[in-house]
């Protein structure tokens, strides 16, 4: 799987490379050297307080309050630059930010809150595309291709996490764990009573915090919608203005590219590819829509090496006693 994923790496950054040549390098800096100044409030303000929604949305995915805020959002960083940088389907820095927070919270606690969170932050993320969709019905024509296929995607995006949400329920790691006993691999063994307290923990908060779990899908679907700001703001800066229904349109179906494209580290190609098609689609120009993802990578690239700061910093203090 690691080498099938830098494989597609490697193809789209190709394809980036593509893209750009066929908008043309110029245009593209042109739209930078306008933004200007400008460039550092896209930077860090819109994306400041989507970290600060996603963080609560995270923080009421455990039973109780556990670390201080100040922790969580210190280790979420940590774990999404550790998703971005690694080869590990946007997953690997799940079971990092639980170890991470080990000195404060069981590490059984902290992964079923991990769980919990992409849960909720995937589910609000399929309404935020079901609202994109409700929105786009009255710019484009119905039998649109890009409408269709974002309405496939939504079917196909409630269907997962249907069945995602039912077999945490149902017990998701011990079927799993039969699954790869019943290949031949006895040292899974070892782990048995690790994931049945996972697998019960999972279920008991479904069952008994359902207001938590209330508050971690809205504050994630507010951190979906704040995202549609960066989006204003970068094409109001550079002199494109649209009404806020469309921008919230692209952000939905921006989202659910950037979903979509979950094998692709850091959906590198697709989401270009993917935003130009929207923005054609719109009739607001593939180059615009390139641009505006240039200028959020350029956003990602800062606070990934922000949550890598924060990483390092992890690994240099010694951890506390483990709780029990």
């Amino acid at each position: 799987m690691t080498r099938i994923r830098l494989i597609l790496l490697g193809l789209g950054l190709a394809f980036l490379g593509y893209l750009v040549t066929q908008v043309g390098p110029e245009t593209l800096l042109a739209s930078f050297q306008t933004l200007s100044w400008r460039l550092l409030l896209i930077v860090w303000f819109p994306f400041a307080l989507i970290t600060v929604l996603d963080t609560l949305g995270w923080r009421y995915a455990f039973g109780r309050n556990p670390a201080s805020f100040s922790t969580l959002v210190a280790v979420r960083l940590a774990g999404e630059a550790f998703n971005v940088t690694t080869p590990t389907a946007s997953m690997g820095g799940e079971p990092v930010k639980a170890y991470l927070l080990r000195p404060q919270v069981p590490l059984g606690e902290a992964l079923a809150s991990v769980i919990v969170a992409k849960t909720t932050i995937a589910l609000a993320q399929g309404l935020f595309l079901v609202v994109g969709i409700t929105l786009a019905l009255i710019t484009l024509p119905p039998a649109a291709p890009l409408l269709n296929a974002m309405t496939w995607l939504a079917a196909a995006e409630a269907v997962a996490l249907g069945g995602f949400v039912l077999a945490q329920q149902k017990g998701l790691f011990e079927g799993g764990l039969r699954f790869v006993r019943g290949l031949g691999l006895s040292w899974v063994n070892h782990g048995e009573e690790g994931v049945r307290r996972l697998d019960l923990a999972l279920s008991a908060f479904y069952r008994e915090h359902p207001g938590r779990l209330t508050l971690s899908l809205l504050f994630h679907f507010g951190g979906w919608v704040v995202g549609s700001l960066e989006v204003y703001l970068i094409l109001h800066f550079i002199g494109v203005f649209i009404p806020l229904t469309t921008v919230l349109v692209i952000e939905a179906f921006v989202a659910a590219i950037k979903s979509a494209a979950f094998l692709i580290p850091a959906g590198v190609g697709a989401q270009e590819g993917g935003n130009m098609a929207i923005f054609a689609a719109l009739g607001l120009g593939a180059g615009v829509g390139l641009t505006v993802t240039l200028v959020r990578r350029v956003r990602e690239l800062t606070w990934v090496a922000a949550g890598l700061v924060a990483l390092s910093v992890f690994r240099a203090t010694p951890a506390g006693p483990e709780l029990t």
